[in-house]
């Protein structure tokens, strides 16, 4: 028996694809995987069969068009051609995870193209597919472009393919984004964006620290947040959230120890920590806070509000390390800072730091 790789476009119609099957079961061949993928002109169906070696490429054309098919395109195959489609294609996004560096050979690989090149955005195209020629575009700037002898190719292929892109530029871009903070004692952390896929370091944060540092953070108590605010403060509409972790000796990632929220409102930004008990009096707060104020001044927040506890001195020393001027209302045992992000003249640069009552 022989592997055979068969493309073929039927109508979607109920019922063609079973005489499709049927014309190719009638002449012992084993259908092992098929892929339907609709298009304008009908379905294609991609299959993956195990044909008497008897067999040859004219045969197997002319059994798949007396099953109506047409457009019908036959190679051999190879036995890794086993692997379904999905598990493929979480094979090489597994691989650009690891190497975003890799996007035209995971194309290559996935596609069977022949030709991989990279565009400037200055290179005119439209983006999609014309026959045997896709061109992707890439998130970075630029576009791909990919070319074989056959067959043409699907619109879900074009997906498939502008999904790994996609993602190639996400983990390059958060790469990009993640900085190595050195704190005074010598101790290193890596701090980047968070996203919806840290929800489980964050939570196994909040675990670690104690209920008075949870207090002091969420200020209404000291229990444990529902996941469901977990994932608004990572991910928030408007604003940025940055964790801060501990790193391997290969390089990977440990521990979360820390979280900064930026939380976007009107014209101002509410700014609040969150340092693991054993990481607290180390500078990390500060290097952190530092980092969400300049992201503000970037993005044009009037701005900042920080809700306090007035025995919070902790933090009321993080926010005097700043040394930027606010302004500072009680009530009871809260205090709201508000720390604006406009240019000060000079003689208001001088201004303290001020805490009444602290």
């Amino acid at each position: 028996m022989t592997l055979w790789r068969i493309r073929a476009t039927v109508d979607d119609r109920p019922g063609y694809l079973s005489v499709l099957t049927a014309s190719l079961a009638l002449r012992g061949v084993n259908i092992l995987t098929v892929q339907v993928q609709p298009t304008e002109q009908g379905a294609v169906d991609d299959f993956l069969v195990d044909a008497p070696d008897a067999l040859d490429e004219a045969e197997l054309i002319a059994a798949v068009e007396r099953g109506r098919g047409r457009d019908c395109w036959v190679a051999r195959s190879e036995a890794r051609g086993l692997a379904d489609q999905p598990t493929r294609v979480l094979g090489l996004a597994n691989r650009l995870v690891r190497d975003p560096d890799a996007t035209g050979e995971a194309l290559q690989t996935l596609l069977a193209a022949d030709v991989v090149s990279w565009r400037p955005a200055s290179v005119g195209g439209e983006r999609g597919i014309t026959g045997a020629a896709m061109l992707l575009a890439d998130p970075a700037g630029g576009s791909f472009a990919l070319r074989r002898a056959a067959p043409d190719f699907t619109p879900a292929e074009y997906a498939r393919a502008q999904a790994l892109v996609e993602l190639a530029a996400t983990v390059a871009r958060r790469a990009a984004e993640q900085v190595t903070v050195v704190l005074p004692d010598g101790a290193e952390v890596a701090v980047r964006p968070a996203s919806a896929h840290d929800l489980s370091g964050v939570a196994e944060l909040h675990e670690a620290c104690s209920p008075r540092t949870r207090q002091r953070r969420y200020l209404g108590g000291a229990a444990l947040p529902q996941p469901a605010r977990l994932r608004r403060l990572l991910e928030p509409s408007r604003g940025l959230t940055l964790i801060a972790s501990t790193t391997g000796a290969d390089g990977t990632a440990e521990s979360v120890v820390a979280m900064a929220n930026l939380l976007g409102e009107g014209d101002e930004a509410e700014v609040a920590l969150l340092v693991r008990d054993d990481w607290q009096r180390r500078g990390l707060g500060s290097a952190l806070l530092r980092r969400v104020v300049q992201h503000a001044d970037r993005s044009g927040y009037a701005a900042l509000v920080l809700h306090v506890q007035a025995t919070n001195d902790p933090m009321l020393r993080t926010l005097h390390r700043l040394g930027r001027p606010a302004a500072t209302e009680r009530d009871g045992g809260l205090l709201t800072l508000t720390v604006p992000l406009v240019v000060a003249a000079p003689a208001d640069r001088k201004a303290a730091f001020v805490t009444p009552g602290v």
